[in-house]
């Protein structure tokens, strides 16, 4: 009976030095409020000045999203209040935003679903109210206030929350490879609003909707917008009222609840700043951008596709991080390395590792160097690909080289077919009622002759090339 309707509004915060309108750092992690200059707390007299590298990187997503870049675009004052917001008002801008329409694909049941964007425009963060320090207080830590945020408003056109999902996954990786954001969510560099009403099917009047702040995980969004669905039905199941409102997820309790009435533009009296004149963009620098834009999420998969011979599977994968494309192809450079074995082996080995123990590409304690070291001897034959699993476990645990530990095991498989063959006669020769037994159609004896070989050369073998042996040898 009812259809969901979803936005969101993603805020990313820019990977710049300095923030957005002062010299102050933006560096995460330090002592509170050390990072807050005059100029983030509003002091009397001061003057913001714009950080032309925010400019930037907002011109770089716009171009990624097919957007509009506006020639000249204002900065205008928020005003509200909130004790995290020292001036009393946010530097934001509402009525000519930098970057206009545009949009992004997702992939809903194997169908390409195309999500537009409203606008991206450039804003200042708060502060961050601190709720769980002290009893009975909130601490106030003003570090973040003034760095240079993009606020991403898609238009309404998810259904469900796996689109919402897949939206925001696909944001997330973009800004990532376009290098303007490092998308930590855990420290709060990317997080986002979800709108979500519901309507009646075949009605085209949109519900009212309810504003889900600030919520930082993927799971998080996934589980507020499907409570908040379940939420809004009963009431409307019900004959109750939707209320306009902004809401807060609790995790804990996999619940939203009320925060306060959700303010409409008028609420927060924009007006343009007025010590802050239009940004003026010329088509110089924008062609300048366009021109030094980094190869992006899809180019990159269409050129593993045709270079490497990699499965749309393997590709899709090693594409859905930059960081994590990158490791994949430094892998590669190397001669004598087959590049679908590589894949496979950073797709079920080494991501199987660093899920394990929760570790990002760029701390991977296996270098690209090292696992190239290791996948050579793979591809040579001189170990098993069982031997190679062994050995990489003891990499990434105690940070030992591959070929140091193949000498020091002495773990060299024996691919010399003349000296197999010797072995093989042996194994043959010694176990005569075990070879009529196979010639009578007991196949499943053929494991045992493997073995034999294998015992016999203490499980150094090539495998390979034991069976192609034992199964001509075997032959009636």
């Amino acid at each position: 009976m009812w259809n969901p309707v979803i936005g969101l509004e993603i805020h990313v915060q820019l990977n710049t030095k300095s923030k957005i309108f002062s010299p102050a750092s933006t560096n995460f992690g330090s002592e509170q409020n050390t990072q807050a200059c005059a100029i983030d707390l509003g002091m009397p007299g001061v003057l913001p000045k714009l950080n032309e590298e925010a400019v930037k990187m907002a011109i770089k997503f716009g171009l990624a999203i097919g957007a509009k870049i506006s020639d000249e675009s204002i900065f205008a004052r928020k005003n509200y209040f909130y004790p995290d917001l020292p001036k009393g008002y946010q530097i934001s801008q509402y009525e000519i935003p930098i970057v206009s329409g545009g949009s992004i694909d997702i992939t809903v049941k194997d169908n390409i679903k195309k999500i537009n964007i409203t606008r991206a425009h450039l804003e200042e963060d708060a502060g961050k109210s601190i709720h769980d320090l002290f009893e009975q207080e909130s601490a106030i830590d003003l570090n973040r206030a003034g760095t240079p945020l993009i606020e991403i408003v898609s238009e309404p056109e998810m259904h469900s929350a796996d689109e919402a999902v897949q939206y925001l996954k696909s944001i997330h990786s973009l800004v990532r490879y376009l290098g303007i954001s490092d998308g930590n969510m855990q420290e709060g560099s990317f997080r986002c609003d979800a709108n979500i009403s519901l309507m009646k099917k075949d009605s085209k009047v949109l519900g009212t909707r309810a504003e889900i702040k600030n919520i930082n995980s993927f799971k998080f969004v996934e589980n507020a917008i499907n409570y908040e669905i379940k939420r809004q039905t009963n009431r409307l199941d019900n004959n109750e009222e939707i209320v306009q409102e902004t809401r807060l997820y609790d995790p804990s309790k996999n619940e939203t609840r009320s925060m306060r009435s959700k303010e409409e533009a008028n609420d927060y009296r924009y007006f343009p700043d007025p010590d802050l004149l239009p940004v003026k963009i010329d088509s110089k620098l924008i062609d300048d951008i366009k021109n030094n834009m980094p190869e992006l999420r899809k180019d990159k998969k269409e050129r593993f596709l045709s270079k490497y011979g990699l499965s749309q599977y393997n590709a899709d994968i090693l594409v859905s991080d930059r960081e994590l494309s990158e490791y994949y192809e430094s892998v590669v450079n190397h001669d004598g390395i087959d590049k679908k074995i590589a894949a496979n082996w950073i797709i079920t080995e080494v991501l199987a590792y660093a899920n394990k123990s929760n570790t990002q590409v760029k701390s991977f304690p296996v270098s690209p160097s090292d696992l190239s070291e290791l996948l050579l001897n793979i591809c040579s034959e001189t170990i098993s690909n069982k031997q190679g699993k062994d050995i990489f476990s003891r990499m990434w645990n105690n940070g030992e080289k591959a070929n140091d530990i193949i000498k020091k095991e002495g773990l060299q498989q024996i691919s010399n077919t003349s000296e197999l063959n010797k072995t093989v006669d042996n194994v043959i020769k010694n176990n005569y009622k075990s070879v009529e037994e196979y010639q009578s159609g007991k196949e499943k004896l053929f494991g045992f002759f493997v073995g034999q070989v294998m015992k016999e050369t203490g499980g150094k073998a090539n495998p390979k090339i034991v069976n192609e042996l034992l199964r001509e040898k075997l032959k009636k």
